[in-house]
């Protein structure tokens, strides 16, 4: 594994951070949104690449598989939106190495590798987390979040998709806990990637797990992913492109605030970029203004009277009827 990290290091100067598991057939890796990256596969103690049959899948949480690279010798197939963007690395003999091109949000999950080879055949999964800046730590931000439904309304598929919906994904337990080390306290407990759900205590109280018990993260242990259903904690890492809020000489209701953008050649921002501009940007606004999502927030960096007087955050003012003309507008244009 060693030889084989060292290897993709030499082909990518990515911010890729591998990590071995509790045996050889499970790896976990961190990487950047659009970066090059690989998924590791050896078929070291086998005889030969040539002839063997490797497959590539993506393990969906509906238990159904994914087909993303077939080969076959010298016959190779891709699918779906992995066309074009994934191929082996095929560095030796025994390699089966996935190479990934240009990360998107999409693409990160538990990815199967199955090398059939007579009765020599060998599985490895790989789960494909989003990793910040820093390959070495949790640079980015988890946030909490629920829809406009309220509290509690989402199952794990719908968690998911609330996630990438906010340019975001959902968080691990290690993200969580990094983020709960730096302060991060919510009383509201929400999905995991690895389908637990926790939430983070620093300053217990009767509400939240008892006065008397210790900080730390709440479990609720796994939970059915299809009928139970919770808040999540989504993770964002870079913000690829320019969050700002727009100047408009009146206020505006949610569909003047979406054109607003449109006419600065931009998209109304989504609840991802709020954050990961607060937290990794530092960026500091008292203004109320619209989220793509249809809430109102406010992201404060530096805590003032009127604004957030006791703590840097970003301010949930709420899903108010879209056609109040209350409120203003924050944008984002995305990296050309």
């Amino acid at each position: 594994m060693i030889a084989l990290f060292s290897l993709a290091l030499l082909f990518f100067a990515s911010s890729l951070h591998v990590e071995a598991q509790d045996s050889e057939s499970r790896i976990k890796v961190y990487a950047n949104r659009g970066d090059n990256i690989t998924l590791p596969c050896r078929l070291d103690g086998l005889s030969s690449l040539f002839g063997n049959r490797i497959k590539w899948t993506k393990l969906e949480d509906d238990s159904t598989e994914t087909d993303v690279l077939m080969s076959m010798g010298f016959h190779k197939k891709t699918y779906g939106n992995y066309q074009d963007r994934v191929y082996l690395l095929e560095a030796d003999d025994n390699d089966a190495t996935l190479v990934f091109t240009n990360l998107d949000l999409k693409d990160y999950g538990t990815y199967r590798c199955e090398i059939i080879n007579g009765m020599n055949d060998k599985t490895v999964e790989v789960d494909l987390e989003l990793q910040g800046e820093d390959s070495l730590s949790f640079t980015g931000v988890v946030f909490p979040y629920s829809p406009p439904l309220g509290r509690y309304n989402l199952n794990f598929q719908n968690a998911e998709a609330a996630c990438l919906e906010q340019d975001a994904v959902v968080a691990s337990f290690e993200q969580l806990y990094a983020e709960w080390k730096s302060g991060l306290d919510w009383c509201n407990a929400g999905w995991l990637n690895d389908g637990t759900v926790q939430y983070p205590i620093t300053k217990p109280r009767e509400p939240c797990g008892g006065a008397r018990t210790l900080a730390g993260l709440r479990n609720y242990g796994r939970r059915d992913k299809s009928n139970s259903r919770y808040d999540v904690f989504c993770f964002t890492a870079s913000i690829q492109g320019r969050f700002y809020y727009l100047i408009q000489p009146k206020k505006l209701n949610y569909d003047e605030a979406v054109n607003a953008c449109m006419r600065d050649g931009a998209e109304i921002a989504k609840v991802g970029h709020m954050y990961a501009a607060w937290k990794l940007l530092g960026y500091d606004r008292c203004d109320a203004g619209w989220l793509a999502d249809g809430s109102v927030r406010y992201p404060i960096s530096r805590p003032r009277k009127n604004c957030s007087p006791t703590e840097a955050a970003v301010r949930l003012v709420g899903f108010p009827n879209k056609k109040q003309q209350l409120y203003g507008v924050y944008c984002f244009k995305p990296q050309p």
